[in-house]
């Protein structure tokens, strides 16, 4: 028995018996060909993480970088490079990969193996991420010998003295093992946190000397070392003994207090004062005031066998004064810390803008919140206010303060001469 396939009367024979192709398919969702992709991705991640571990902490850093602020993450990186704060008269700048020196200016950064020089009227302040400062002095040519500060571990800078003076400064540094070092010659001087010192070298002499001012050091040429204490000298001849010797301490500043303004009719005919605290063995002292913090330009050096002097002949402006102790000797001091004041003229009225907002105690403190002009000098308490925001409000809190009822007086001046004062009154609990 023989079965055909029926024939459709819509089409010839011929047509139907031609051969054909039937095509079949299956409807799949975007929704899983999304999860077929991710599985694959995520099977060939966790082969690659298993053959090389190391290469998949690299893309995360990689993609961590790439989600990041690149502003901040700038900054971060500039951070870690020295700066220059201070620039009084020609610094000159030579880069490790180059080999012209270059104007300073205080965008330059500096790396290990740069070089700094400082001409014959000039001093610059570097200052380091760790908050390490070294003030190149005039005539003076240095390296930078080491610069590691990453953060949340111990850091360490320091400089090389081919020539000159440089004066160091440490602050109080958060890990103990930080280091900041300066270097003269084949010696080594290494200071601690919260220290000051300052380091010469003289290539005629073939000699180096190091003072300490505050805090303490350690020196070390070959496997000699020495500690120094405050006010102690060492001198450094190339190939001979190291000599150790104490040096006269500075004055204390009295007056005019850091940062005090002076109101005068005339100011020069006023007779400013100046007053510091003597010192055992000085038979003489020098006055110095300049127009810069770095006192490249003095206007006045006066010498007196006394603790005081009144000067005259200043212009209204700005000014910084120190003072150095000789001995019978003829040996100097170091130079005092330096204290800067304020001498304007008074105007024709003496109304300034100054309110008291609110006070209260604090502890053993007073706490006085207030209003000033901007750009005005306020004292409380004899002491002055450094912090004055731009808008004139201001924060401050005096030193402790013994139990009973005390009288805060704040006292301000402007600099068209307005002065105004004002006082309050507090109560310490015992």
């Amino acid at each position: 028995m023989t079965t055909q396939t029926p024939i459709d009367p819509r089409f010839s024979r011929d047509q139907q018996r031609a051969p054909h192709v039937e095509v079949y398919w299956k409807a799949v969702t975007y929704k899983t060909v999304i999860v077929y992709v991710l599985l694959a991705l995520t099977i060939i991640t966790a082969g690659v993480f298993a053959m090389k571990p190391d290469l998949y902490q690299v893309m995360l850093k990689k993609i961590d970088r790439a989600v990041s602020d690149p502003e901040m993450e700038t900054q971060a990186a500039d951070l870690k490079h020295a700066k220059f704060v201070n620039l009084d008269g020609k610094v000159q700048v030579k880069k490790v990969n180059s080999v012209q020196w270059v104007e300073a200016d205080y965008r330059t950064s500096l790396d290990k193996g740069d070089l700094v020089q400082t001409g014959t009227d000039a001093n610059a302040r570097i200052t380091f991420a760790d908050g390490t400062t070294y003030t190149v002095k005039p005539d003076t040519l240095v390296t930078v010998e080491e610069n590691s500060t990453e953060n949340d571990k111990p850091t360490s800078v320091a400089m090389q003295i081919n020539h000159g003076q440089v004066d160091l400064a440490t602050p109080n540094w958060s890990s103990p093992d930080s280091k900041a070092a300066v270097s003269a010659e084949d010696a080594t001087a290494q200071l601690h946190s919260n220290s000051r010192a300052a380091v010469k070298s003289d290539p005629e002499k073939k000699e180096s000397e190091i003072v300490v001012s505050s805090g303490s050091a350690q020196v070390q040429r070959g496997q000699e070392k020495i500690d120094l204490a405050p006010y102690e000298k060492l001198t450094i001849p190339k190939g001979g003994p190291i000599q150790k010797s104490t040096v006269l301490a500075p004055p204390d500043l009295v007056e005019p207090l850091n940062l005090s303004p002076i109101t005068a009719e005339n100011p020069r005919l006023y007779p400013v004062h100046f007053e510091w605290k003597p010192i055992p063995d000085a038979v003489s002292y020098t006055l110095r005031i300049s127009t810069t913090s770095m006192f490249t330009k003095t206007v006045k050096e006066a010498p007196t066998k006394g603790t005081g002097i009144d000067v005259t002949g200043l212009d209204p402006g700005d000014y910084f004064w120190s003072v150095t102790a000789t001995d019978g000797k003829k040996q100097t001091s170091e130079v005092s810390t330096i204290f800067k004041f304020t001498l304007v003229a008074q105007g024709k009225t003496q109304d300034m803008v100054l309110e008291i907002t609110s006070t209260q105690v604090v502890g053993q403190s007073a706490e006085i919140v207030g209003r000033t002009e901007p750009g005005a000098a306020l004292i409380i308490n004899g002491q002055s206010v450094p912090n004055i925001a731009p808008d004139g409000n201001f924060r401050h809190f005096t030193d402790k303060l013994a139990p009973g009822q005390h009288t805060i007086s704040i006292i301000g001046a402007n600099r068209r001469g307005g002065t105004a004062t004002k006082q309050v009154s507090i109560v310490v609990p015992k």
